[in-house]
């Protein structure tokens, strides 16, 4: 890295969420160096990071890292940040698909890529658990188009679609799609089930927490003895999930599930883990669409399966997502799951770090 008081940055609206894309080689090669800077620069510590070009959300304060692949399997390795917004924090457990979708966006600006005529595919190695996802998007006369008529529940307006196919997610990050060994268990008296399908997550039943399982973000947010039931029960699944002491990580998240209300597949509230996400993650998607289609656990309970293009309700509307589930040895293998995002590059320049 150049001693420079300046930094290239872009950034990018991904799906529902929003955050600063760098290339790896214009950062620290020390991840404390590097995790620190990404503090300053998101202006962490504060709730509004006011000091910073973070929006004050943790939707907002999302880092995208970009370099040419080290994996012969891929074209780019994609390295995910989660920031912290008022403690001052970052999180590389976990990753982010609403960010992912930025990153054709960013690495064709940084000449990564070469844009092919009609649509571009690309490999994409998701460093933080070493997965491949395949992103396409439209790329007519070999440039990006960003507006279309694709909408996406939580974003205003319309765009261009940006195709995720992600493969091989089972066991993202530790290793096994039911790192507890069991579809299902007891904690603190209440059902619920650990699944690792592109994220580590606990399923609790909306009912076993008094819930109807519709609540509003706000009524989630707003009722300090529910989430101090939730926290209690995901700080004890991350024991069992082989993921230790959680409480200074974002990983297990957590879904509060349900019937569908709306006409869907399935209901889901997304934690992230300490609050209600205003629509719901792409990682946190894949996981909840999996889990409805396998039986034995508390999801597929709730859920109400005609296909597997599995509809989950969020506070925000639906997201969709389409499975291919294949028989495994000890348990199922999600061999793709698809979803359709749009994404809209909102600046590029230089931010300042000095």
């Amino acid at each position: 890295m150049t001693h420079s008081r300046f930094i290239p940055c872009m950034l990018i609206r991904g799906g529902t969420s929003k955050g600063a894309y760098f290339l790896a080689s214009d950062l620290p090669q020390s991840p404390e160096e590097r995790d620190q800077l990404l503090i300053q620069i998101m202006g962490s510590g504060d709730a509004q990071q006011i000091n910073g070009i973070g929006g004050g959300t943790t939707l907002t304060s999302k880092v995208g890292i970009i370099s040419l692949s080290q994996s012969p399997e891929a074209e780019l390795d994609y390295f995910f940040v989660q920031v912290g917004v008022e403690e001052k924090i970052v999180d590389t457990k976990p990753s982010c698909g609403n960010i992912l979708s930025g990153v054709i966006a960013f690495a064709a600006e940084k000449g990564l890529i070469e844009l092919t005529e009609g649509s571009t595919t690309v490999r994409v190695r998701n460093v933080n658990t070493n997965t491949i996802i395949e992103v396409t998007a439209e790329t007519p006369d070999k440039a990006l188009k960003f507006d279309g008529d694709t909408s996406i529940d939580g974003v205003p307006g319309s765009g261009s679609p940006v195709l995720l196919n992600f493969l091989n997610v089972g066991g993202a990050k530790t290793g096994k799609l039911f790192p507890t060994g069991s579809t299902r268990e007891m904690i603190h008296g209440i059902e619920i089930s650990c699944v690792d399908a592109a994220v580590p997550m606990v399923h609790i039943p909306a009912q076993a927490l008094g819930l109807v399982g519709n609540e509003s973000k706000a009524a989630i947010d707003s009722n300090p003895d529910l989430l101090s039931q939730i926290e209690s029960i995901r700080l004890v699944a991350g024991e069992r999930m082989g993921l230790g002491d959680v409480r200074g990580s974002v990983i297990p998240k957590v879904a509060i599930v349900s019937p569908p209300h709306a006409g869907g597949t399935i209901t889901s509230r997304y934690l992230v883990p300490h609050n209600c996400h205003a629509s719901h993650a792409v990682t946190g998607a894949i996981c909840v669409g999996a889990a409805s289609l396998i039986e034995g656990t508390v999801t597929h309970q709730q859920a109400q399966i005609s296909s597997e293009l599995v509809s989950i309700e969020h506070p925000s509307g639906k997201i969709d997502v389409k499975l291919t589930l294949l028989e495994g040895e000890s348990e199922p293998v999600i061999a793709q799951a698809a979803l359709v995002r749009t994404a809209r590059p909102l600046f590029k320049g230089e931010v300042y770090i000095a």
